[in-house]
């Protein structure tokens, strides 16, 4: 069996022979720019990590895994036009760089790079995959929408906070496991708890760039520390601090939230000293926590010999410990 960080290697190597010899070059120039951004490549190495706990040889699943990839780095170039973001990864952004038309444009390109990749598996396996793909697809747009409409209410539950979440994040970490499964010939009891298992490690994953998003070291984390706090994002930290803060707290935060114009590292450090004060922070982590110790439940329940399982708990573990 490989382990994650070999699993990387491979996407990354596999991603850098991709050919993009088509023209217009200045359409496909975003696209190689984006894909050869390389991080933990969580997507595609799940899609792996489930294949590799059955079938040796993860070669035949090497289009469909970097599928996901693309998909997911469709979904970033998108989410940053609309975010108006300038650094993603330590970079900038395509919107940045090259403008957001060329953005829309190369991030649509990307969506269907990602249905051409997932084709390249057996006959037999496409449509129950090509089904899940699409769902998938479809409720990370709901997802999306959900989290724009969010901006524009300052009641968002803290459940269907984390069911915006589940759509937008969660559910393409899930299906990258269970794709990984499908392609792999998995049971179906394996295949619903590989599901799970990403579903919920994925909410853990969301929760824990809320909390990046205000306690990391910027040069770790890869793009500007504040960005949800600037743009009133409505997430795990924020929505907390609605529920604990006092009435004069609320009213201090909803001036805050309606300044057009504002110092941004102001309103970041007063957020900052909000949440600690409410001690915000250590709700998030617990709950990070309590989300991972769920995960275990799932992961124990796949059919195969526990050693097969190793490689994919060690990754787990690497996204837990992601550095603040």
């Amino acid at each position: 069996m490989y382990t994650w960080e070999e699993l990387r290697d491979i996407v990354n190597r596999f991603i850098d022979d991709l050919e993009f010899e088509r023209e217009p070059r200045e359409l496909y120039a975003p696209v190689r720019y984006t894909l050869e951004q390389s991080g933990k490549r969580v997507r595609p190495v799940l899609f792996l990590l489930a294949y590799n706990i059955y079938k040796e040889c993860v070669r035949e699943a090497l289009y469909p895994a970097v599928a996901v990839e693309t998909y997911h780095n469709y979904t970033l170039i998108h989410d940053d036009v609309m975010d108006r973001a300038v650094i993603r990864r330590g970079k900038p952004t395509v919107c940045a760089k090259w403008g957001d038309t060329a953005a829309i444009l190369s991030g649509d390109t990307m969506l269907v790079l990602a249905y051409e990749f997932l084709s390249h598996v057996p006959a037999d396996k496409l449509p129950a995959m090509l089904a899940l793909f699409t769902e998938t697809a479809k409720e990370i747009g709901d997802g999306q929408q959900y989290d724009l409409d969010f901006e524009k209410r300052d009641d968002v539950t803290e459940q269907e906070y984390m069911e915006m979440i589940r759509l937008k994040t969660s559910v393409l970490l899930a299906a990258s496991l269970k794709l990984g499964g499908i392609l792999a010939g998995a049971g179906e009891s394996d295949l619903q708890n590989l599901y799970k298992y990403g579903e919920t490690m994925g909410l853990a994953f969301q929760l824990q760039d809320d909390l990046l998003d205000v306690y990391a070291d910027e040069k770790l984390f890869g793009k500007k520390i504040g960005g949800d706090i600037c743009c009133n994002k409505k997430t795990f930290l924020l929505i907390t601090a609605m529920n604990l803060a006092s009435s004069e707290q609320l009213a201090e935060m909803k001036v805050w939230m309606e300044k057009e114009e504002y110092n941004a590292e102001e309103k970041i450090t007063w957020f900052t000293a909000l949440y600690n004060e409410l001690g915000v922070k250590e709700i998030c982590e617990k709950r990070i926590q309590e989300l991972f110790a769920k995960c275990d439940g799932y992961i124990d329940k796949i059919a195969v010999p526990e050693d097969r399982k190793v490689a994919l708990k060690a990754f787990a573990d690497t996204i837990l410990n992601r550095n603040l």
